[in-house]
């Protein structure tokens, strides 16, 4: 049964289920119907060989659902963005779109606020059809092909309410990393992404897809506050348990601390396992072994927006965020590792 249930047709089935839930319910499950990536805090094996590269647009990870003859976008909270026409297959109630409820469509989207244009960075399924046990490269095959046969790229029309662009997707070699990094492209650039292209659509974590930036790719480097400044130390968000312990969302999650049995009596009222909590690192860092930290300074510093998506911070995130305040991967280490591949004879289509 545990298998069935993860199977990606019923992953599919569980995600169109899922349109008919309302409210609380409704946000609480859209915020766990995304495929995640870590943060690139090691360049990965055979990157060459194995990987492809796509610009990351800056803006609003959401999920696209066209289906019933309307088109509604979720943002990674589970909360809906817009809910509009558009000329995806069954995306609004015209004769050239319109179809029956077996026709729905799932797209992986960047929303750029600048130009109010849906970016597409992956497709899940397309009119019925599911693509969540497909590899990365057949996926990207379907995203620029399928979307361009049809009129969702069009301009925005009466039935049509949104611009849709598909991320152009590279093979991972030094021409297409540098001109992913620093090429012109028509949105703000929010960092990289690395998708290998063996990878099915899995929900959740998955270091099968890996994100970096730096300060000339991204203008969020450093996360920010609510205020959107800088803070002076790292924030992160862990998950209270009901032993104390702050964990990561990571499965297995990594612990991080234990706060003091006095303070949990002393904030009973306030504070409940499974709440998400912000903490500050502090001036003793992070202690690391074989990539996982085993001693973390962290200081309490409340709970955590009600807004974020109910997930604590991934173990990468921290530590990609914590080595770009000491010393992180840079550009060239990562154009020095595919040029290595080269020299040791791994080729790559194209």
């Amino acid at each position: 049964m545990e298998d069935a249930e993860r199977s990606p047709g019923s992953k599919r089935k569980t995600l169109l289920e899922g349109a008919n839930l309302k409210g609380l319910r409704a946000r609480e499950f859209f915020a766990r119907q995304l495929m995640l990536p870590e943060w690139m805090v090691d360049i990965p094996s055979y990157l060459k060989k194995d990987w492809f590269v796509m610009p990351r647009p800056e803006g609003q990870r959401c999920l696209v659902i066209s289906a019933n003859g309307i088109t509604l976008s979720r943002q990674r909270n589970g909360r809906i963005l817009h809910s509009f026409p558009s000329a995806l297959p069954n995306g609004a109630r015209t004769k050239e779109v319109a179809a029956g409820s077996h026709v729905y469509c799932i797209l992986d989207c960047i929303f750029h606020e600048p130009d109010k244009t849906y970016y597409v960075i992956d497709m899940m399924c397309w009119r019925g059809y599911s693509l969540f046990d497909c590899t990365a490269e057949f996926r990207f095959f379907w995203m620029t092909t399928k979307l361009a046969e049809t009129g969702a790229l069009g301009a925005p029309s009466a039935h049509h309410h949104y611009q849709f662009s598909v991320v152009p997707v590279y093979e991972c070699n030094v021409a297409a990393l540098q001109a992913v990094y620093s090429g012109p492209v028509p949105f703000q650039r929010d960092g990289i992404l690395f998708y290998n292209r063996h990878a099915l659509y899995e929900l959740g974590l998955t270091p099968l897809v890996v994100v970096w930036k730096d300060a000339q790719c991204s203008q969020y480097l450093l996360d920010t506050d609510s205020q959107g400044n800088v803070p002076t130390y790292q924030q992160v968000v862990l998950e209270l348990r009901s032993d104390g312990s702050v964990v990561t969302c990571d499965d297995p999650p990594v612990i991080f601390g234990t706060l003091a049995p006095e303070f949990l009596e002393q904030n009973a009222r306030h504070l409940k396992p499974g709440m998400l909590i912000r903490f500050a690192i502090g001036d003793q860092g992070l202690s690391l072994v074989e990539g996982k930290p085993v001693v973390a300074d962290i200081h309490f510093e409340g709970i955590a927006n009600k807004n974020r998506a109910r997930r604590a911070d991934s173990c990468t995130k921290i530590l990609f965020q914590y080595a770009a305040r000491h010393g992180a991967l840079t550009i060239n280490d990562i154009v020095a590792a595919i040029e290595t591949s080269d020299e040791e004879g791994d080729t790559s289509m194209g």
